[in-house]
């Protein structure tokens, strides 16, 4: 009653146990092919790690700069812009992360809570009431006064080249290891389950337990029970090139580290150019937003802290370092298993489970 070991000498195997070994193989193949996939996946696990790890460091860098500008040189203001300024980078954070937002967006809201800061602590030092009302007067105003000029648009410009090569490098990553769990997992069919009990556990039904497939019959049955696998390698191919066009382009001219450590000189630039301009936008708010109260008495000098550049006080060249090597390495690595999928099927029939060194093998019939 056997139903793949047929074979015309007597047998040892009955068609229980055909159905063993059937489980058996279908749960070999899967751990074969987890094997094979543990390096690749463990790289890109390992870089998707690196990269967040470096990407943050490089993140809290930019964050504690632009925190240090407004406490040395904007200091009337600088309590109520810790929150804002962490905002901007945490929304900038989830942006890499493949949240669904924008640089746009995450830039000028950052200098939509700014404006009423800088009108009311620098441009205006003597207002006293920042209602609720005024201060969203300030925001919706700041929209179409454009206080801080071209810088404001200049730095979503900079900040969404660089960070775009970065979200894009970090969902296919994710699309990567998703790709790889789902090959994994792909169903065996039942010809191929009979095509694997044959090759591999037929032998055993005549008591041959130490012949081995041979090497020609082995590429044919897993080249077969592969194919749906093996049609993803032209995919696969593009895909290591689309990561290849991506770390290139994250270390091109718009790099992400000379981006984000430039934050805090383009808002210092945008705050200067309200300045600059203080009068006519006072001038302007007054008309749409109504005068404000205004502290009585001169305005003591020592309340106005003059503007400077911010010195820098730590480097971030460790976390620059830190994620070029990575980038290289990985690339370098992902480059080299171009040809993962097309090759599965000789990387399964290497090692133990072919005979390569003997003069005699398993032909899926007999011994030759």
């Amino acid at each position: 009653d056997l139903q793949i070991c047929q074979h015309r000498a007597p047998t040892c195997c009955t068609k229980k146990m055909e159905e063993s070994y059937q489980a058996a193989v279908r749960r070999e193949r899967t751990q074969s092919i987890q094997a094979l996939n543990f390096e690749l996946k463990y790289m890109i696990v390992g870089h998707i790690t690196a990269f967040q790890e470096a990407f943050e460091s490089l993140l809290r860098f930019a964050e504690n700069r632009t925190s240090s500008l407004f406490e040395t040189a904007y200091r009337p203001m600088a309590k109520e812009a810790a929150e804002p300024v962490k905002e901007l980078f945490t929304d900038i954070s989830l942006y890499i992360l493949g949240a669904e937002t924008t640089v746009e967006s995450a830039v000028l809201r950052f200098f939509d809570s700014l404006f009423p800061l800088v009108y009311s602590r620098l441009i205006n030092p003597g207002i006293t009431d920042l209602s609720e009302d005024y201060t969203e007067c300030l925001r919706l105003t700041r929209q179409d006064i454009n206080p801080f000029g071209h810088y404001s648009k200049n730095m979503v410009t900079e900040l969404s080249k660089s960070l775009w090569a970065s979200r894009m490098l970090s969902r296919a990553l994710s699309l990567g290891i998703e790709v790889i769990n789902t090959t994994e997992h792909a169903a065996v069919s039942k010809e191929c389950s009979r095509a694997l009990v044959r090759m591999q556990y037929c032998p055993h039904c005549q008591g041959l337990t130490l012949i081995r497939p041979c090497v020609g019959y082995c590429l044919n049955v897993m080249r077969g029970c592969l194919a749906s696998v093996a049609e993803l390698d032209a995919h696969w191919r593009r895909f290591i090139s689309t990561l290849e066009y991506l770390a290139n382009e994250m270390a091109a001219s718009h790099e992400l580290e000379a981006a984000l450590s430039g934050v805090w000189s383009s808002i210092n630039e945008a705050i200067l150019h309200a300045q600059l301009n203080g009068p006519q936008l006072s001038a302007t708010v007054d008309k749409v937003c109504g005068q404000p109260k205004q502290q009585e008495g001169n305005l003591s000098s020592a309340n106005i802290v003059p503007v400077k550049e911010v010195t820098e006080t730590q480097t971030f060249v460790m976390a620059h370092t830190s994620l070029n090597n990575k980038r290289r390495e990985f690339i370098s690595y992902m480059k080299r298993s171009r040809t993962f999928y097309a090759s599965i099927a000789e990387r399964l029939c290497d090692g133990d489970l072919v005979m390569r060194d003997s003069s005699t093998c398993w032909n899926g019939e007999d011994v030759v």
